[in-house]
């Protein structure tokens, strides 16, 4: 096997191209193998398998620094880079992570897991290498998904106009390219970089631009007509020059061409096409179900009914459009892991996918609340973040009912750091006008999104990935007033005080606390803002005691509030707030790292009994 014989990329120094070809083979059939059993991001590997092989071959990695978009797509680059032997432990808890890590790697030159920051990081980067005097070139790895997103074009139009020495690939995986598209261009392209070609173009650009007045205006005409011929007129109008598309799959012709390219300099935009699931039949029939794999392997059951928080979602925002003419729902590329799918077959005129545009999709969404649609904003936790400011100027300062579905909030899992939902409550809670609720099971979401059809304000529900292990879901909705608390246990010695999906943990810890003779009572809080100041005053009255419990940062989320409103009424209580530490929560199971963070019936009573002093 080739693979054995390659463990950094200086071992692929030795290697032919013939050897190449099977290499990337080899790697594709490990990384099927690999993620059958950690699951992962499969068919965008498999898809970069070759110009990855073909990048490490031709650059000086890691002084030479690759910079990935997303950063899905790296699992051949973790093989080729130091990883091979650790494989094994993608995505699991104190294993490799399934992206780019600065941590894990020297050959990670940016820790990254959202879309769209390439270009701007790569950028960066070079202008920092130019400053410190240094010599090498920079790599930036861009998905044409990735393109939807401003930031990408930021990057672009600040690349060009600087004009530093950075090497933007394109990977666009939207159709597979053609044998004799992928010939012709990659012929052009060969052209194009062997040198004779960009010397005759600089030879006419210098030409045109001694004519003063006219010349600028002719040299762009000559250019726009160049686009009769080559595709990519809009980046060259930003200041790259474009090369290709080549076939994203071909090392040999991905060789000759980047070897040409790493003689250039300036702003260069290499564009690829790709076939996502490259060399596994299924994946390549169906990339986006194979876009992100569950593990082969039988999972724990989850409730009877298999009913998700997501798919509930799904299957309430159905009904409510069909009583609901003015709902309609908006999701950022993500119409299949939010819920949505069903929505868009049912409803085509009133769902919107925007792309990977987050910030587009809440100011979009804000323009909709306006004319007197209600707008539901599907979006992961961690996503959401992307629009920080969207949320506060263009939402809520206009105070527009725009309701956010945000799912994926908490403890995400496998996917790591860059994708835990830890961070909504406290990001939205300081925001004015908006309500923020979490919901203990599957049932209480559908209720929470029906009344907040009716609540006129920004609203903002949080739930996780997963499943209450709720045994059936209801067919009807019912009403909560905005603020209202419930009760769900009464006691005398402590008040636990839960929201959203760690309600289950805190009611089981309440019974475990139980048999040591400690009578908690239970609150399932359900709304961050507006605080159920009332229930709080009467829990107070009952016990001087309080533990709130829930997945998010400890800074700024419930606690956080409950904290402050004690403090503003000049109550006096012991609180033990109980959520995720101030650090950036790693790779892992949901499982154990609610272990790992005591957020888990065991560790909650152990953690109050211990602070009970028993």
């Amino acid at each position: 096997m080739v693979l054995e014989r390659v463990n950094y990329p200086s071992d692929l120094k030795n290697l032919s191209v013939s050897e190449l070809e099977l290499l990337a083979e080899e790697i594709r059939r490990l990384i099927i193998k690999t993620t059958e059993k950690t699951g992962g991001h499969l068919a965008s590997s498999l898809g970069a398998v070759d110009f990855i092989v073909a990048l490490h071959y031709v650059f000086e990695t890691p002084k030479d620094k690759i910079v990935w978009d997303v950063g899905h797509q790296v699992y051949a680059h973790k093989l080729l880079t130091g990883r091979k032997e650790r494989f094994s432990t993608l995505r699991s808890y104190q294993g490799l992570s399934g992206f780019p890590n600065r941590g894990e790697s020297e050959y990670d030159a940016f820790t990254v897991g959202h879309s769209s920051t390439a270009i701007s990081s790569a950028l960066g980067l070079a202008a920092a290498r130019d400053l410190n005097n240094e010599d090498y070139k920079v790599i930036a790895v861009v998905g044409d998904g990735s393109m939807t997103g401003g930031l990408a074009f930021e990057g672009l139009q600040n690349a060009g106009h600087l004009r530093k020495d950075i090497l933007v690939i394109l990977n666009d995986n939207e159709m597979f390219i053609s044998h004799k598209v992928g010939a012709f261009a990659g012929y052009l392209a060969k052209l194009l970089t062997a040198g004779s070609f960009k010397r005759f173009e600089n030879r006419i650009e210098k030409f045109f631009k001694r004519l003063h007045f006219w010349g600028s205006q002719i040299l762009r005409v000559a250019k726009r007509f160049k686009v009769l011929l080559f595709p990519g007129m809009l980046f060259e109008e930003l200041g790259f020059a474009y090369l290709g598309p080549v076939d994203g799959h071909d090392i040999r012709r991905l060789v000759e061409i980047l070897s040409n390219v790493k003689k250039m300099n300036g702003p260069i935009l290499l564009h690829l096409v790709t076939k996502k699931g490259k060399g596994h039949s299924p994946a390549e029939g169906e990339p986006t179900k194979y876009h992100g794999i569950a593990p082969v392997a039988p999972q724990p059951a989850v409730c009877s009914t298999g009913i998700s928080y997501t798919q509930a979602f799904s299957d309430a925002i159905v009904r409510i459009a069909r009583e609901n003419k003015k709902a309609v729902a908006i999701t950022a590329a993500m119409a299949d892991g939010t819920g949505l799918v069903e929505f868009s077959k049912e409803f085509p005129e009133r769902f919107f996918d925007v792309g990977i545009a987050e910030q587009h999709a809440v100011t979009f969404a804000a323009g909709l609340a306006a004319e007197g649609i209600q707008p539901v904003c599907a979006i992961y936790s961690t996503f959401l973040q992307r629009s920080f400011d969207q949320l506060i100027h263009d939402v809520a300062l206009n105070n527009l009912p725009v309701i956010f579905a945000i799912d994926r909030a908490g403890l995400v899992g496998e996917d790591g750091a860059t994708h835990q939902g830890a961070y909504d409550i406290s990001y939205i809670r300081l925001i004015p006008n908006f309500i923020v609720c979490s919901p203990k099971n599957e049932n209480e979401l559908g209720d929470m999104l029906y009344s907040a059809f009716r609540w006129g304000k920004p609203v903002a529900i949080r739930y996780p990935r997963g499943s209450s292990g709720l045994a059936e879901v209801r067919k009807d909705f019912r009403y909560i007033d905005a603020g209202l608390s419930e009760v769900a246990l009464k006691g005398n010695d402590v008040f636990i005080l839960s929201i959203g999906n760690c309600f289950n943990e805190a009611m089981a810890a309440a019974d475990i606390l139980k048999k040591s003779d400690v009578s908690a009572g239970l609150v399932n809080m359900r709304f961050i803002k507006p605080l159920d100041e009332k229930t709080i005053l009467d829990v107070v009255s009952k016990t001087d005691r309080i533990v709130t419990v829930e997945e998010n940062t400890i800074i700024g989320g419930m606690g956080s509030a409950v904290n402050e409103f004690l403090i503003s009424r000049k109550k006096s209580a012991k609180i033990l707030n109980i959520a995720l530490p101030d650090i950036f929560i790693e790779h892992g199971n949901q499982n154990e790292l609610r272990k790992k963070f005591h957020l888990n019936a065991d560790l909650i009573s152990a953690k109050i009994l211990e602070w009970l002093g028993q």
